[in-house]
Formats: C-alpha cells, structure tokens, sequence
C-alpha cells in the first residue's frame, strides 16, 4: 500500500533542515510516499522548498493562508510568480477563508482568497482551500472562481449535507481529511465520509496538528496519516488495500502527479 499525505506543515514539525528530510525519510519508510509541504506565508515557502529540496517526495505549493491577510507582503503576487516555476511546485495554497480566528477583516480575507483563485487559474494548477467557520462564503465563491483544475477543501470540517452540495456544483473538486476524522465524537466527519464518492476523497497529516487518535498527546507528522486511512476503510465498510489505492490515485489525480512514480 502507498500513502499520500496532501497537506503537511514540514517546517513547524522541526525548524533544522536536517530533521525535516529525516521527517520525510521516515515517511516513505512507512509507505507514504509522497508529501504536499504546505507553508502559510511566502518566506517559509522558499526556506523549507530549499531545505527539502533533495527530498524526492515531496511535492509543494505555494500560497498565502488567511492568517498572514495583514502583511502578506507589497510583493506577494510577485513572489508567488516566482515559486510557481520551481521545480515540483504543483499547486497555490493554502490559501482560503477563516472567519474562527478573525484574521483580519473579511473583506481583506476575500480579496486575497479570490486572488490566488485567479492565479491558479492563471497558472493550471489546483488549489488547496482552508476553510474555518467560512463555509457559506467558500460555496459562493467557489461557484464562480474554482480553478478548471479545480482543487481541495483540506481538514475537511463541514458536514454531508454541505459535501453534497459541493459535489453537484462542482467536478473537480475533492475532500481531504486529516486525523480529526478518526475521533469518536465526530460524528458529522463520519457521515461525511461514508457518503463522499471514494473518487473524490484524499487524506492529509496536517502535521504538526490533527494527530490520529491512535497517537493521541504526540505531535502529528506524516508517518502517522496511514492509520487515518485504515479509519476511513473501517468506516466505509471496505478493505485497506482498495481504500489505500484509491486514495492514492485520487491525490495523483488532483496533483497531476504520475500515479507509477
């Protein structure tokens, strides 16, 4: 079985070069073997994209999350231009919406959401949405503005009723889940999962956050995620190894990433 990890914040697991390809190396020995580096500002895209930039499994993407709307930099499109033609630079994000921590003014989150919607698009490639407590706004915005490669709705945390709609508005649009879902209590998780076409899930770590229940008091890194998978499997009735490759395939599929590499 093969695991890919959609969504992991490398650079706040260990901040020492050195730890964090030791971090991606223990990975692939626990059969993920392909890691989404996410970063939430663009300074720490371009230190860990050069800290790991021997690691041959992981894949980046570059992006401003809505955390930084204050100070994403005078330069921040252009910068974005830039790191977009790195080498295994395959999507723009995080970016997105979150109206839990009130990062900002709304309006300020929109704008910058609705700007990096247009530069993926501009670019070809997907994008991957964070999504707090902003889900209206990420449905109305999406219908209009999701790139043609479309994207991810990453640490899902709506519920079914909110999936279905997504599903029928749009077809290219997947749903990732992070360790959250392997919690008994949550319940509206669960029922999402059963009912999401298996074509059109993926898992992430979320590392360093999100840890599996399993794992429960340790800080989340990617060589945990495979026990999300074995979760998402019990749920939906069906064995590991067809969930795992699906799994796999369907992150390939949204990444543009060769499935036999």
């Amino acid at each position: 079985m093969r695991y890919f990890d959609t969504h992991a914040h490398i650079g706040l697991i260990h901040e020492d070069p050195i730890e964090q390809l030791i971090i991606t190396q223990e990975a692939k020995q626990a059969n993920v073997h392909k890691i989404m580096s996410i970063t939430n500002n663009l300074q720490d895209f371009f230190e860990v994209y050069q800290n790991l930039s021997t690691a041959s499994n992981v894949i980046f993407s570059i992006g401003v999350s809505p955390s930084e709307v204050q100070h994403p930099g005078s330069d921040w499109q252009q910068k974005i231009n830039e790191g977009v033609q790195k080498d295994r630079v395959v999507a723009i994000g995080e970016t997105g919406l979150d109206y839990f921590r009130k990062f900002g003014d709304k309006s300020s989150q929109v704008e910058l959401f609705i700007a990096q919607l247009e530069l993926a698009e501009s670019f070809n490639v997907p994008v991957i949405i964070h999504n707090r407590k902003a889900g209206h706004d990420i449905k109305e915005i999406l219908k209009s503005k999701l790139p043609s490669r479309g994207g991810v709705l990453h640490c899902y945390s709506e519920d079914w009723e909110f999936a279905s709609e997504m599903l029928e508005n749009h077809d290219n649009l997947y749903f990732s889940f992070a360790g959250n879902v392997t919690y008994r209590n949550a319940r509206n998780l669960h029922e999402a999962v059963r009912n999401i076409p298996m074509n059109r899930i993926v898992i992430e770590s979320e590392s360093p956050f999100m840890v599996p229940a399993e794992y429960r008091g340790k800080r989340n890194k990617p060589v945990y995620m495979p026990s999300t998978a074995a979760f998402i499997a019990e749920l939906r009735e069906e064995s590991e190894e067809d969930v795992s490759k699906a799994l796999w395939e369907n992150a390939c599929n949204l990444f543009g990433i060769n499935p036999e590499e």
